[in-house]
């Protein structure tokens, strides 16, 4: 990768969190650049339309048109028309949270939602982010479609992140992490509490076609006190269906079809 594409790529990933706007001598620092490099880069972003500077305190912010690309390209990958209708009709059934992950290389990232609940708490985390594989139903329901090893290379490459951002029930280490995946695995869906983030429950499942690898995941997640385990292992067997179906429509677009995975391959559940 050449300097300046790594550079321009390191500052537009750094600016995704900070939609306020950052100062330019605050990037170069945060990012180990020359401040004539940063301040280059960043009118080089200007020019094409990626980031702006602020009224305020000129400030460099993202535009909205990476957003714009990345909900582009999923409206043409034909995954939402696949997805969303399964999606709602979950959320109305369990009257919670339902998300769609897409697996990529070694990466999890939510791409689709549909909100079942009516009244009450809600449950609603940023959309696009890159889960932690560790600590949430996705990335555990994701990681027991995988091999032993797969699973140690991509938690290592991720990390288990910092213990005090996550619930109490998070693993820390590989072992009590490769313990919970064989307890997912004996149901067929993941199940956890208190492990992405205090107070919040969730389960999830692969979206697979026997033995194929998996091309995503499908969640639902809510308040610890509404979404119970008992509830939650009532759900089970809709979730595994919807999951299903959208492996077996999975043709109707590339992001679900087990072949653009690459390196990753076919591991048995």
């Amino acid at each position: 990768m050449s300097g300046a594409l790594e550079k321009s790529l390191a500052i537009l990933e750094y600016l995704v969190s900070r939609p306020d706007g950052v100062a330019l001598a605050t990037i170069a620092t945060d990012l180990n650049q020359l401040r004539s490099g940063c301040h280059w880069t960043l009118q080089e972003l200007i020019r094409r339309g990626y980031v702006r500077q602020t009224s305020s305190h000129g400030d460099y912010a993202l535009t909205t048109k990476l957003a714009s690309l990345g909900l582009s390209f999923l409206s043409k990958s034909g995954v939402v028309d696949v997805a969303q209708p399964r999606l709602e009709r979950l959320a109305r059934s369990t009257e919670e949270l339902v998300r769609l992950a897409l697996v990529d290389e070694d990466r999890l990232t939510l791409v689709a939602k549909a909100q079942g609940a009516r009244s009450g708490l809600r449950y609603d985390p940023d959309m696009g982010i890159e889960l932690r594989l560790s600590c949430s139903a996705a990335g555990h329901a994701w990681l027991m479609t995988l091999s032993e090893e797969q699973v140690m290379a991509a938690v290592t490459r991720q990390g288990f992140g910092d213990p005090a951002h996550f619930g109490p029930n998070a693993p820390t280490t590989m072992k009590a992490l490769l313990k919970m995946l064989q307890e997912h695995r004996k149901r067929g869906f993941s199940v956890i509490r208190d492990v992405y983030a205090p107070g919040m429950s969730a389960m999830a499942a692969p979206v697979r076609r026997g033995a194929d690898a998996a091309t995503g995941v499908v969640v639902i997640a809510g308040p610890s006190l509404r979404l119970t385990e008992p509830r939650m292992l009532q759900f089970g067997p809709e979730l595994l269906g919807v999951c299903d179906e959208l492996a077996q429509a999975g043709q109707a677009s590339p992001l679900l079809t087990a072949g653009r995975l690459g390196t990753w391959g076919n591991q048995p559940g």
